[in-house]
């Protein structure tokens, strides 16, 4: 029991960085050496499997006692936050518009494309997103939902609020806490999913799933730091009049980094919110828009329905001008927040944008089959670009309140108060 002990400790004491680095590598070698050792995977299947399985959840309690024990009523930072989440994934897909332009790609598509579920149009994403927001709670948590799930969440977190105890609050204050205590021991387990991950990758496709699109996945990660560094920043800046960096490089490289390797902003909710109480945050804010953040904050998706949208047209030849580019900026601002929480949910609503340019199913379904190819590593990015911009944005609607209160900032937005 004592080695044991020894070990976890040992464990614990390497940074879940450099576990999550030497899984990749340790699973890169496998695939290398064993490739047979379909097991290994395994590991992988059951890591996402969890995350899949326990992000819902914690939405759903998160989103209900924050609301149930809030003293206030939703002020105007949650009017500016959600326009902050918006903007910033509608600027993320006009850079990606911009970088095709610029860079235009080209696909080699597959003959075989297994079939799949994918929206045909405006009316039916939006209907389709209308649908799901009042979806039955159990089945939106049973499905991942999270337009349902935070509907519910708030609307019975609000009732709670008006008629519940000081004990049933109290209860939900401590499953909120035991939940994300149950996030975090899975999310410290990441090297051995990440390892099973990168096996059946590697032993699947070989090393050129890191290679044969490595153009593709340049635009696509170029975009992704673009707005991660330029546009996110400037939205910070013109809002706070300050030096953003400080508050962008502490979200990504604290939010962003775990992000990456799990790849689920739900699951990457409770780093959020702890990092969130280090910026000096309000609890019953950030405990909200946390959780919105990572249903509808999707620049990452943006990018991606956008850019690999004009990546089959250029492939079929087909001239964009700049009016229908804005209108597909439009569409993947909306189908990005439509596809939040959903397995594969950006590349699935490709085919809805390729039908603006009158590409049929088929073709798109092959290049939701590349997606899927590269989205070892687009994912990733999108990910940890979706996630750490949840508390910049949060962070900065808490500030801009600050500053019109006559309060004083945070070292890390220019001010002097030491956090």
């Amino acid at each position: 029991m004592n080695t044991l002990k020894q070990i976890a400790a040992g464990y614990n004491r390497i940074s879940l960085i450099g576990r999550i680095a030497a899984g990749i590598v340790i699973g890169v070698i496998l695939a290398l050496v064993i490739p047979q050792a379909e097991w290994i995977g395994i590991f992988g299947d059951m890591f996402v499997g969890a995350l899949k399985a326990i992000a819902p959840v914690l939405v759903a309690i998160l989103v209900m006692s924050a609301l149930c024990q809030g003293k206030g009523k939703l002020d105007r930072r949650f009017g500016l936050v959600i326009f902050y989440y918006l903007l910033s994934t509608f600027l993320a897909a006009a850079v990606a518009v911009a970088a095709s332009f610029l860079f235009p790609q080209t696909l080699v598509l597959a003959k075989d494309v297994g079939e799949q579920a994918a929206p045909g149009g405006l009316q039916e994403v939006l209907g389709r997103l209308l649908m799901n927001i009042i979806d039955n709670p159990i089945n939106a948590i049973a499905n991942a939902n999270y337009m349902g799930i935070l509907f519910w969440a708030a609307v019975l977190g609000l009732a709670l609020k008006r008629g519940a105890g000081e004990g049933t609050k109290a209860f939900l204050a401590d499953m909120a806490d035991a939940v994300s205590q149950a996030v975090r021991w899975v999310i410290n387990l990441a090297p051995f999913g990440i390892c099973g991950l990168v096996f059946r990758t590697v032993s699947g496709n070989g090393l050129d799933v890191f290679t044969s699109y490595g153009k593709l996945v340049a635009v696509l990660v170029g975009s992704m730091l673009l707005v991660a560094l330029v546009i996110d920043p400037l939205i910070i800046a013109v809002s706070l009049h300050t030096n953003p960096y400080p508050l962008v490089f502490k979200c990504i490289r604290e939010s962003g980094l775990t992000a990456f390797f799990t790849r689920s902003s739900a699951a990457n909710i409770p780093v959020n919110m702890s990092l969130c109480e280090r910026l000096g945050l309000d609890r019953e804010f950030y405990s909200v828009s946390i959780p919105l953040g990572a249903t509808i904050n999707m620049d990452g998706a943006a990018v991606t329905i956008t850019i690999m949208t004009l990546a089959a047209a250029h492939t079929l030849g087909i001239q964009v001008d700049l009016p229908t580019a804005l209108i597909l900026s439009v569409l993947a601002t909306l189908g990005a927040c439509g596809a939040s929480g959903v397995a594969g949910g950006s590349l699935l609503l490709i085919p809805m944008a390729c039908s603006l340019f009158g590409i049929s199913p088929d073709v798109a379904m092959q290049v939701v089959g590349v997606g899927f190819i590269i989205g070892v590593i687009q994912d990733s990015v999108e990910t940890a670009l979706n996630s750490s911009g949840d508390v910049m944005f949060a962070a900065t609607a808490e500030y801009v309140s600050w500053k019109k209160q006559g309060r004083e900032l945070p070292e890390i937005v220019g001010g002097t108060k030491k956090l």
